[in-house]
């Protein structure tokens, strides 16, 4: 029989919330794993679309790949802690070689003549920091999605040693980093990005109501709710399915697994390039699965905040060159 009363589960889903646009097209991580390593963190590529594989035990596999072009490393940021505000930015280094794309993303940028006086200013206070991030910048001018305004986003390094991690960031400044300097080969990540947008829809569409039958509709109309909340309320609760923007929304999805990062870009690239994508050129990720967004969209991978127990291993026999979308 049908639950009621307090028992009764909630009638509208409530895990993908808010159903909001999200600010910008490429997100801010707010949640970092903690790791020993002194490495970065996390990693941004474009999405470049799905096609199959067939693994060693003779199962078809359903693969995503992603373009994972350079990041450049433009400075990086040092941050102190506070007991009552959490972590507040206290100084910022940058870099005095980077490339005049960026001056698209920032206007005023210049390069640093006192990056020397600053790093060592910086060594004198260097017990008062708790946190360093670099801040990077991707390179589109690498691929063929024909775009030239880079992305600028933070990413933490791990480690627990604040010398070793300052050494570590201000060797990196002005240089690149590689996919493989902080993924591996069957390692589980966490994908954050943003959906495809689906405009302004209704509530059979945004919330998965039922559509009312001809027999027992009462107005005229049956994509819509039959009561939008209690009569004695007086109001509406904002869990009611309302029309609305639908898609578009930041979303994280957790435990991606590698199954292979190569150069070898060409055993990828059908013949005539990838639909609404072109051709890869440069290091690919290829994960199980599919993931969120459209096409040529920045996803940031990061390392896995809840990796699971017991890590899957898929060996490939054949990678099919015919994308499936």
């Amino acid at each position: 029989m049908p639950q009621h009363g307090r028992h009764q589960p909630k009638a509208v889903p409530m895990q993908f919330w808010p159903r909001v646009r999200a600010k910008r097209i490429y997100p801010i991580i707010k949640s970092w794993p903690s790791i020993n390593n002194i490495q970065p963190v996390a990693f941004a590529g474009y999405k470049v679309g799905m096609t199959h594989i067939l693994t060693k035990e003779g199962k078809y596999v359903s693969v995503s790949i992603i373009e994972t072009p350079p990041l450049k490393v433009l400075g990086f940021r040092l941050y102190k802690k506070d007991t009552n505000k959490g972590f507040l930015s206290l100084k910022d280094i940058i870099s005095n070689n980077f490339d005049e794309h960026v001056k698209r993303k920032i206007k005023t940028l210049e390069p640093n003549e006192d990056l020397e006086k600053d790093i060592q200013d910086t060594e004198q206070i260097l017990n008062k920091i708790s946190l360093i991030k670099l801040i990077v910048y991707t390179q589109p001018w690498l691929t063929t999605i024909k775009k030239k305004k880079p992305e600028i986003f933070e990413i933490p390094i791990g480690g627990n040693n604040i010398k070793e991690i300052f050494n570590y960031a201000k060797n990196l400044l002005g240089n690149q980093i590689k996919i493989n300097d902080v993924f591996n080969e069957g390692e589980y990540i966490d994908i954050i990005g943003v959906t495809k947008g689906k405009g302004f829809q209704g509530e059979v569409k945004r919330y998965g109501i039922t559509v009312q039958y001809r027999e027992v509709k009462r107005s005229k109309s049956v994509r819509h709710a039959g009561a939008r909340g209690a009569r004695g309320m007086k109001r509406i609760f904002p869990t009611s399915p309302m029309p609305g923007q639908y898609g578009f929304f930041r979303r994280t999805e957790y435990n991606k697994l590698i199954i292979k990062i190569s150069d070898n870009y060409n055993e990828i690239n059908p013949s005539s390039g990838w639909p609404h994508y072109g051709i890869v050129k440069n290091t690919y990720v290829m994960l199980k699965g599919s993931v969120i967004g459209s096409k040529k969209r920045l996803l940031l991978l990061r390392k896995a905040i809840r990796p699971p127990r017991n890590p899957e291993k898929i060996g490939i026999e054949y990678i099919s060159s015919l994308p499936k979308n």
